[in-house]
Parts: structure tokens; sequence; C-alpha cells
């Protein structure tokens, strides 16, 4: 039996994904679904950079706004509910299209997972408190210790993976490194074109620059401010991403607000910087916007879901 096909849209923040996925959804008839770690929460918008509700409108999106911000979600999650959604879509006969920017999320749906033992949430909390009063260089000097492999790997400011490698070697005996070199992916479920989106640093930082802005005009602040009234604390995964935690400096610490705007600015540069590297090291075609949005590369992608590719 031939495997399911289905496109998937990568590439950095700022570089266009929503608008160009749907162009190319209308004109191959096809439904998104998103690859992106934070639309998955509620009443969090304008700082994600949802679909317009005019996108929306024209497209039909899933695994956007499916769960509370102080609910948990994760790479295992997207797999499973994106996986049953592809059988759905495709039972209606339209295309599958998977647009995003969390790489783990499209490597777990297209590779698989690393099998791990479940978290220890008691351990999470007591390291996470652990970088809080000591630091994240001392809680990833532990992790050297533990997990050399890993400290190379993991960067000092991912406290969450850092975090998660100090819990397995912990309570398992067994490094990161171990579990990913027992792990060989399995044959994947799908058939996949990987079409990445290129673009110019300048113009991604451009495009950055001017995003901000136009969260900040859009009630960025104000989006916070809720959240954190409703009762959401500052310490919450989502509340920890990008745009959300500095507005929470802002309204908790009185950071100057001019601080806050070029600090998420700063930190959307490093998140692309760090989005290009993971995406590097996948099977991605790289295209321009321009050829991605072309009468072409959608005459090649409705051959390649009709299985003549």
């Amino acid at each position: 039996m031939p495997k399911p096909r289905i496109i998937c849209i990568v590439g950095p923040t700022a570089s266009g994904k929503s608008a160009l996925s749907v162009k190319l959804a209308k004109e191959i008839d096809a439904e998104i679904i998103s690859a992106d770690s934070m639309q998955v929460y509620r009443r969090m918008d304008i700082g994600t950079a949802k679909p317009t509700e005019e996108e929306m409108g024209q497209v039909t999106h899933h695994l956007i706004d499916i769960v509370d911000p102080d609910e948990e979600f994760n790479a295992d999650q997207f797999r499973y509910t994106a996986s049953k959604t592809i059988d759905q879509i495709q039972e209606r006969g339209k295309g599958v299209i998977v647009a995003g920017g969390t790489g783990l999320y499209i490597r777990a749906l297209t590779k698989g997972l690393v099998d791990t033992p479940e978290g220890d949430a008691k351990l999470r909390e007591e390291l996470q408190l652990e970088a809080e009063r000591s630091g994240r260089e001392n809680l990833h000097k532990k992790l050297h210790e533990l997990d050399p492999g890993a400290a190379k790997r993991i960067h000092p400011n991912n406290v969450v993976r850092v975090i998660r490698a100090i819990e397995l070697a912990m309570k398992s005996g067994k490094t990161m490194s171990d579990y990913q070199d027992d792990h060989a992916f399995g044959e994947s479920p799908y058939e996949v074109m990987m079409l990445g989106i290129e673009i110019e640093r300048e113009e991604l930082y451009r495009r950055i620059e001017k995003r901000v802005d136009s969260m900040m005009e859009r009630g960025l602040k104000g989006e916070v401010q809720k959240l954190l009234d409703l009762g959401y604390s500052r310490d919450l995964k989502p509340m920890r991403g990008v745009g959300y935690k500095e507005m929470c400096t802002h309204l908790l610490d009185d950071l100057p607000i001019e601080d806050a705007i070029d600090l998420i600015k700063r930190d959307s540069r490093r998140y692309a910087k760090r989005q290009m590297t993971w995406f590097r090291k996948e099977d991605v075609r790289w295209v321009k916007p321009e050829e991605l949005a072309g009468e072409e590369m959608a005459g090649e992608i409705m051959g390649f879901l009709a299985g003549k590719v």
C-alpha cells in the first residue's frame, strides 16, 4: 500500500510561511496543519503570529488554539494529533500541507521520536529553581558532568533541553546521547516533499523588525497583561516564549518598554538562526518565496501528491 504523501513548508520566523502556505493550499486544494509549538495555545494570538482571520477563512487550518497556556503539549502529542488529522484530511480527498517553524514537531511527524522514559515533574521543578538561583551556565556545567555529548549539542540558554538531558541521566542511568545512539529512525510513514523558504539574512531581519513593530501596534502588551490577569504564570512554558517573556519582564519587573521591544527583536533574530541551523540538517529543498508561489511549483507539488513524481 502506498504511503500517504504530504507537503511540509518550513523556514525561520517571519519568512512568510503562513501567507505562502495559504496561497499554495488554494491552488492545490489542500488544508494546512500548523507545526508551530506556540500557535497551539489559546489566547496567545499576536505574539505567536497566528494566521489572520482572512487566511483561516480562505483555507482550513488545524492544530491552532487547541490547548490552554497552562496545559501540557509536546512533540509526541503533536505527532499523534497531526497523524490523525492527516488521515481525516486525505479521507476528504484534500491535499495536506504541514507548515511551521518548529523543527522538532516536523521531525517527530516524519521520522518519529527517541523513545525515552516519562519525565519527573518534581525533579524538573528543582532543576528549574537551580537554574534561576545559580544561573544557566552552572546548570549547563552539571549537564556536562553527566552527559558531555549532550552538553556539546545543547546551548546553555536552552534550559528546557538542558533540564531534560539532566533528568534522563539522573533518573534512568542512561544519557540522552545513549538514547539517541540507540535509536534508529524507522521508515517514515509518509512520502514527504519538504520545502524550505530561502530568504537573505538582511531581508529576514528586516521582516523580523517590521513584524515586532506590528505586534506592538496590534496590542502585544495588552495580550500579555490579559494572560497575567487570567492567572497564567510567567513561568509557564509558553509564557517564556519570545515576545511573552520580554513583555512579562516589562510588566512585572519595570523593564522600559523600548528595551523590551529591542530584546524581542534580538531574541527573534537568535531564534531564526537556531531554526535555520536545525533545518539545514534536515532533508529540505530550499526555494525562494517567489518560486514557492509560482505556477510551476504548484504543478510539481500536485504531481507529487498524485504520485507522478
